[in-house]
């Protein structure tokens, strides 16, 4: 089975919302903007990066976190050293203690069964797939959220080069929630689902994973 790096930075002793993972984002886009288009998603010339992000932003249980994935893994360790504060929207948070783990992980699909739970919403619908959600019956509505998240599995191993031998199977169970995006209300998820791959606990899938949704978790 192939494997994925991973480099997790967390800063336990500071406590954020959620919501806060954009600021995050935005604070560490902008304070390492000459490093990598990588830690923001865009370009020099400012244009948008257009694939699944391989260093991501999210508060988990409240504790801010960052996430690099291969080329975003070795990234992150380069610059752990040089972060001493964070500001996030105005308020200055000093550093005194931040957490490191860097570590291969195996993924891809399995012949067993694996249970995840999302621990961060998750964004699964588009413009167009919600309509299809609003029209929909119950049960047709579950069978567009299944189909989705296949997919955003499939865009997870695709957005990190992992090319797949075999079919993605996951079945989920949702609760519907609603979160400000962009100061619009949206339509998220939360629950569990289980699939026949493996995947790291704390990357995420599915729209906006940059800004800390989707977060998944294996729980048996």
């Amino acid at each position: 089975m192939p494997q994925l790096l991973l480099t997790t930075i967390r800063f336990p002793e500071i406590s954020l919302e959620a919501r806060d993972a954009h600021k995050l984002r935005g604070y560490f886009g902008e304070y390492f903007r000459e490093h990598s288009p990588l830690l923001h998603n865009h370009y020099e010339d400012g244009s948008s990066r257009y694939r699944y992000p391989l260093v991501q932003y999210k508060v988990i249980d409240t504790i801010p976190t960052l996430l690099g994935i291969k080329e975003g893994a070795d990234l992150l360790s380069g610059l752990f050293l040089k972060i001493s504060e964070l500001d996030i929207a105005g308020r200055i948070f000093p550093v005194y203690s931040k957490n490191i783990t860097q570590q291969q992980h195996q993924v891809g699909i399995a012949d067993d069964l694996f249970n995840y739970k999302f621990i961060n919403h998750w964004m699964a619908l588009n413009a167009e797939n919600y309509k299809k959600y609003l029209q929909a019956d119950e049960p047709g509505k579950n069978q567009l959220l299944d189909q989705m998240l296949r997919n955003n599995l499939l865009s997870f191993f695709k957005g990190v080069n992992i090319w797949l031998e075999g079919k993605i199977m996951a079945k989920g169970r949702f609760i519907t929630k609603t979160s400000k995006f962009k100061d619009q209300k949206m339509i998220v998820f939360s629950g569990e689902f289980t699939s026949n791959v493996h995947i790291p606990d704390l990357v995420g899938i599915g729209k906006s994973v940059a800004r800390g949704f989707g977060v998944i978790k294996k729980t048996s």
